[in-house]
C-alpha cells in the first residue's frame, strides 16, 4: 500500500535518513524502532510530505513524492505527530473537527460518533477545551483527530511518550482496535517491547539507515534487538 525506496533526507548538511527501504501493506501494523536520534520521526515526516526528501514513495500505483501533506491525507495518508499537537485553546470537539475539514458535515457527524464511542473521556469533555486534558486524554484526541480524517495508512509517532503505564495501556488498547479494521498502521514507539509485540511486521532503525526487518516475533526473539532495544 505504501512503499519507500531509497530515502534520503536530513537538516542542513547533517543528514537523517541514509537510503531507507520500507513497506506497509493493506491491514497490517508496521512498528519502527530505533535509539533516539535514529531517523523515525523524519521517515514519519518525510512519508506524509511534512520533510523533504529525495527517493521515491509510492501508495498503491501512484508515485506521491512530488505531493504535498494535503494531497496525501486526501489519498488517506493522516500522521499523528509526536508531542501530540492538539490546539489547546479550542474545545475537544473543534479539534476533532479539525481532522475533518475535508468531509461533508453529514460524514464529519458519523465520525464524531465513532470517536466518541471509542474515546469516551473525550465525549465526556466535548466542550472543555483540550489544553486542559491530561496528557493521555490529549494523546487519544490527538489520534482521535487524525481517525477523523479517515485514513487508509495511519502514522504514529510516539503515541506512549510520557504516560503513566495505566494510559499506555488503553492507548495500545485503541491501536490494536485499529488493527483490527482496514486502516494499516505504521508506529514509532519507544516502548519497544510493546510495539514488537503487536506488530506483523518491523523494521530497526540506527543512523538513519534499516539494520533489520522481519516479523514483530522475529525481532523479538533477536539476540541483537533483545540487547539493544528490549534490556535483556
Amino acid at each position: 500500500m505504501l512503499t519507500a525506496r531509497d530515502l534520503h533526507s536530513g537538516y542542513g548538511r547533517i543528514p537523517a535518513l541514509k537510503g531507507v527501504d520500507l513497506e506497509v501493506r493493506a491491514g497490517e501494523l508496521v512498528s519502527l524502532v530505533g535509539a533516539n536520534g535514529a531517523g523515525k520521526t523524519t521517515l514519519l515526516r518525510s512519508l506524509s510530505g511534512v520533510q523533504r526528501c529525495t527517493g521515491s514513495i509510492r501508495f498503491e500505483d501512484r508515485e506521491i513524492g512530488p505531493s504535498a501533506p494535503r494531497e496525501r491525507v486526501a489519498l488517506g495518508i493522516v500522521q499523528v505527530p509526536e508531542g501530540r499537537q492538539v490546539f489547546g485553546p479550542l474545545s475537544v470537539e473543534d479539534n476533532l473537527l479539525l481532522g475533518a475539514y475535508r468531509r461533508g458535515r453529514r460524514e464529519s457527524a458519523r465520525s464524531l460518533e465513532r470517536v466518541y464511542a471509542m474515546f469516551p473521556a473525550l465525549a465526556e469533555r466535548r466542550d472543555q477545551a483540550a489544553g486542559n486534558l491530561s496528557g493521555g486524554q490529549q494523546q487519544m484526541l490527538a489520534i482521535g483527530r487524525a481517525l477523523m480524517a479517515l485514513p487508509r495508512v495511519l502514522l504514529l509517532d510516539e503515541p506512549s511518550m510520557g504516560l503513566a503505564p495505566r494510559l499506555v495501556e488503553e492507548i495500545f488498547a485503541c491501536i490494536r482496535s485499529l488493527r483490527a479494521g482496514d486502516t494499516a498502521l505504521l508506529l514509532v514507539e519507544q516502548n519497544a517491547r510493546a510495539a514488537l509485540a503487536i506488530a506483523d511486521r518491523a523494521y530497526v532503525l540506527e543512523a538513519g539507515r534499516v539494520v533489520l526487518s522481519g516479523t514483530g516475533a522475529e525481532l523479538l526473539a533477536d539476540p541483537a534487538v533483545r540487547t539493544a532495544y528490549l534490556g535483556l
